[in-house]
């Protein structure tokens, strides 16, 4: 058991929760204005993890053969057939229970949009096969965890919120272009779709500059629009310096991809909550 657990967390790589999370837990701050209840931290907690655990399954499913295909990803726990397809059904199937129970806990609107939370989780995987923008979708689908995790508080949805999630939907989209530039060749050999098979590889870097840019902007506007104090302005500032960095790393050493990706990208999300939650507790 304990072995088909950790094939499962590698399968879905749950370290790259780590992404959407904070910014889940940004939004609650933010409809709270402090730290909302444990009991809403807990079941917005397991609803991120049911809904990015489904999502993640899922991909990995639907994508096996082209997985199988690619050198980069062939080790990859289903081409290897280290699981069955049917452990990861089971798997996809539990954790959209999860989703469902942890949105039914929280409320009756949050539980009333859980179901197209699941269309996008389900729909994305799809994306990469006839658009270019499968990006956006990605970030866009990420960026439905502060907007969900608001109306999980409050009840309601609200443009603060909306406006957390578009910042996050450039985020993604910007550092999901970089991740895809490794597989730039393959994809064109394969059909499949992406920014960088549409633009080439020096176009998509300055369109992934140019989401990093909306995203401290919208950051920074957030800010103003709920007079959030001089913490959080010091949180989005570092933010600024670190995907300045992300994307000026990239461009002169390709190589750092990964590093940039997960590491640079898992600071930038803990620093904005950090940072968020610091500017409530010290008003």
């Amino acid at each position: 058991m304990a072995l088909k657990i950790k094939l499962i967390m590698k399968l879905i790589k749950f370290e790259h929760t780590i992404f959407a999370l904070p910014f889940a837990y940004m939004g609650a701050i933010l409809a709270a204005e402090g730290i909302p209840s444990w009991s809403k931290v807990l079941w917005i907690t397991l609803a991120m993890v049911g809904a990015r655990s489904a999502a993640m399954a899922w991909n990995r499913l639907l994508d096996w053969k082209v997985d199988a295909a690619n050198p980069r990803t062939e080790s990859r726990v289903l081409p290897q057939n280290l699981l069955s397809k049917i452990e990861v059904i089971l798997f996809i199937v539990f954790s959209l229970a999860l989703l469902l129970v942890a949105a039914w806990q929280l409320n009756p609107l949050a539980f009333k949009l859980s179901p197209l939370a699941v269309f996008l989780l389900i729909f994305y995987s799809y994306t990469k096969r006839f658009t270019w923008l499968c990006h956006l979708v990605l970030g866009f689908t990420l960026g439905m965890a502060p907007v969900g995790s608001w109306v999980g508080v409050t009840g309601e949805i609200s443009l603060a919120p909306i406006l957390v999630g578009i910042a996050v939907m450039f985020w993604v989209a910007g550092f999901d272009i970089i991740y895809a530039i490794q597989d730039l060749e393959f994809d064109r050999e394969h059909g499949l779709y992406s920014i960088p098979v549409k633009f080439g590889l020096e176009r998509s870097l300055r369109i992934t500059v140019a989401f990093h840019t909306i995203t401290f902007l919208l950051f920074a506007f957030i800010g103003k629009y709920l007079t959030l104090g001089w913490l959080y302005a010091i949180g989005i500032a570092i933010v600024g310096l670190l995907l300045y960095k992300e994307n000026t790393l990239v461009k002169s050493d390709f190589d750092k991809v990964k590093f940039a990706f997960f590491n640079i990208n898992s600071i930038v999300s803990i620093t904005i909550f950090i940072f968020t939650l610091a500017d409530y507790l010290f008003k």
